[in-house]
């Protein structure tokens, strides 16, 4: 027999310290990941479920706001809280700035290309708001843009107050230029046009006299409650499903046994 098989080279055996950490791990690495998802999905959650209130507390705005008679828009001060009088109803009374009026791009109505005409409306008072007066269909060829005048003279316009979106997509940095708006802004129009509106766009709901052909259909908003109560309950359940996963694979041995 060899030498080398009468005395066999033995392996040192692993350091007791080693191993107790090896053990350590095990159990304590599951555990904090266990915590990790737990504490994402739940704040997850509870981020989903603020937005979720938020988005009730609009909605409940829009019911109001819709179930009350109109205001004049004269009787509001310039400094009001215009962000609590979104949807709210109102009476602008004044004459259009028709050669201030703008074209918004890329609406689509019944399935037709169009844009929005905005107007400059100059209150008795001496402010000037936005009147987002209806969407009117492109032509056969972009170069050629859709004539909608205002009406001459003072008009009652009745509408709703709308609060533009602070932020927006540019698909041009000079969209600002000519006739043609790719977004509605009130402050860039201000700044454009050197007139001092209101921060707010009002859309008009009623057809002037004569009827002008542009069309006013305002969907009620679409405020994403349920969408949001979804998404919260489903962190929630991956929550509550890492905890029972934790419960399970920690369960007392006698258990595991019992289960085999």
């Amino acid at each position: 027999m060899l030498p080398s098989m009468r005395n066999p080279v033995r392996t040192a055996d692993p350091a007791p310290e080693s191993t107790a950490l090896a053990r350590t791990l095990r159990r304590v690495l599951p555990t904090l990941a266990a915590v990790a998802a737990i504490a994402i999905c739940v704040m997850a959650g509870n981020w989903q479920q603020r937005r979720m209130h938020a988005k009730e507390t609009l909605r409940a705005q829009y019911d109001i706001a819709s179930a009350v008679a109109p205001v004049a828009l004269a009787s509001l001060p310039a400094a009001a809280d215009w962000a609590s009088l979104k949807y709210r109803a109102v009476i602008a009374t004044g004459e259009y700035l028709a050669s201030r009026q703008i074209l918004i791009d890329n609406k689509v109505a019944a399935g037709r290309a169009g844009f929005h005409v905005v107007t400059p409306l100059a209150l008795r008072d001496g402010r000037i708001v936005l009147v987002d007066r209806g969407w009117i269909a492109q032509k056969a060829s972009r170069s050629t843009l859709p004539e909608a005048p205002p009406p001459a003279g003072e008009v009652a316009v009745h509408g709703r107050i709308a609060i533009p979106a602070a932020s927006y997509l540019e698909l041009k940095p000079d969209s600002v230029k000519g006739p043609v708006w790719q977004n509605l802004d009130p402050g860039r129009f201000a700044a454009a046009s050197g007139l001092a509106v209101l921060p707010i766009v009002v859309e008009a709901t009623a057809s002037p006299v004569p009827d002008d052909g542009l069309v006013r259909a305002w969907p009620a908003p679409d405020f994403g409650v349920e969408t949001h109560r979804i998404y919260m309950m489903q962190w929630y359940a991956f929550a509550l499903l890492a905890a029972l996963l934790w419960l399970w694979f920690h369960r007392p041995r006698a258990l595991r046994r019992s289960d085999g």
